[in-house]
């Protein structure tokens, strides 16, 4: 007997109508999601979790779809251009993150360099995403107020737990203004004391350590595969695979032990708030 196929409703979203576009352009083609599998690089199943609109394709992927499908006529790196302004502020790549992120049963967060998008206050925000090259007047409030907006899983009636980790260098690098750091360092240990929420700062005295090379946050759903999102200078990279998840993990809890307790950790981002930002 052979499976029905689910049909998916283009109109849903951007990784709904690039499914089913490559679904539709596949289909002429008269491929198999194993052989375009073979074309650009991917595996027959994760091309089908993109057809399902499951995983965020990437710029590299819609590329490779329209050489390997050209009578699509450049179709999928036109979708994928686009996909960032339906997509509530943020790009197609990020989708399958915020999947997991509204999810999760538990988060994860290790930052070396700037208070983890779920903790941002509006304004230092603001500060980090009018700082980008690409970013215009008209796109700076709905980037704002996407990453904020995020934030509202702490409103769920069961809120992930959420365990963050970061380096006593986040505290001292000005954001903004002065006035910007204290309100974000306020509202940051003020949060940390929800019971659904650690946050631990890993001392400027450890020097070296294992989270230096960048950071991550790890999604865990119970008994279900952990997903990982890893920054990077272009674009973010999300990933299911069990290897790269269990290393993270593994560094996310050497990075724990290196930080202090949550109350030291409290007292700290305080006395930074007061001897440095305050005017």
């Amino acid at each position: 007997m052979v499976p029905q196929t689910r049909e998916l409703d283009p109109s849903a979203g951007p990784l709904e109508f690039f499914g089913a576009e490559l679904r539709r352009a596949r289909a002429a083609a008269g491929l198999s999601q194993e052989q375009l599998g073979q074309r650009v690089g991917y595996s027959g199943a994760q091309v089908g979790k993109i057809e399902m609109g499951e995983r965020a394709p990437s710029q590299d992927f819609a590329k490779l779809c329209d050489s390997a499908l050209p009578d699509a006529g450049g179709l999928f790196v036109r979708v994928h251009a686009l996909a960032r302004r339906w997509d509530g502020g943020y790009p197609s790549w990020f989708s399958g993150w915020l999947e997991a992120e509204r999810k999760a049963t538990s988060l994860c967060w290790w930052e070396p360099l700037l208070v983890p998008g779920l903790l941002q206050t509006a304004d230092y925000a603001r500060a980090i995403l009018a700082a980008g090259p690409d970013t215009t007047e008209d796109q700076l409030e709905e980037l704002v107020s996407a990453r904020i907006g995020r934030q509202a899983i702490f409103d769920l009636p069961t809120p992930p737990k959420l365990w963050v980790v970061i380096d006593e260098t986040v505290l001292h690098r000005l954001i903004g203004s002065r006035k910007i750091m204290y309100d974000q360092l306020a509202q940051l240990a003020d949060t940390s004391r929800r019971p659904s929420v650690t946050v631990q700062v890993v001392p400027a005295v450890i020097g070296a350590h294992a989270g230096l090379l960048g950071g991550f946050a790890i999604a865990s759903f119970g008994k279900a595969p952990g997903t990982v999102y890893m920054e990077t200078p272009d674009q973010g990279q999300t990933t299911e695979l069990s290897s790269v998840v269990e290393k993270l993990s593994l560094t996310f809890g050497t990075l724990r032990a290196d930080a202090l307790p949550r109350g030291a950790s409290r007292d700290l981002i305080g006395k930074v708030t007061e001897e440095r930002w305050t005017d």
